[in-house]
């Protein structure tokens, strides 16, 4: 996916656009492609904005929203717990197999971040259990 307009060439180009330029011709003066202009173009005499839509899966879906509270609260109950022991939990406790990063992108939206330990370093979790169906 390429990389929206500067918020100053949109600016520019529904200027342009507006005074009565074609998209290709608007494109053309502010060297960019036509084809990159079209759908601007469109939006601005749709009247639509030009920022652009946003991207990614909206917050609160997704394969684990169904468990944010439960993961939540086996954080708080036990804050050592390490993400490959959550896993195993979530796993025992509803049958839901993740993968351990996934359940570190959940927590760390509410805030849940990883400890440290003096000196800088992540401290030492133990290896997840290789294997076994769920767990691993």
């Amino acid at each position: 996916m390429s990389a929206p307009l500067s918020i100053d060439l949109q600016d520019r180009f529904r200027k342009l656009i507006e005074a009565g330029m074609s998209g290709r011709e608007a494109a053309r003066r502010l060297l960019i492609s036509p084809a990159t202009a079209s759908r601007p173009g469109r939006k601005v005499r749709s009247g639509s904005s030009l920022a652009p839509a946003p991207t990614g899966r909206p917050v609160g879906t997704g394969k684990l929203a169904p468990y944010h509270d439960f993961l939540r609260a086996l954080v708080e109950q036990d804050p050592d717990i390490t993400l490959c022991e959550l896993r195993g939990a979530l796993f025992m406790a509803e049958g839901m197999c993740v993968h351990h990063t996934s359940i570190s992108k959940t927590l760390r939206r509410p805030g849940f971040t990883y400890k440290k330990i003096s000196g800088g370093q992540r401290t030492r979790q133990a290896a997840c259990a290789q294997g076994t169906r769920g767990v691993a």
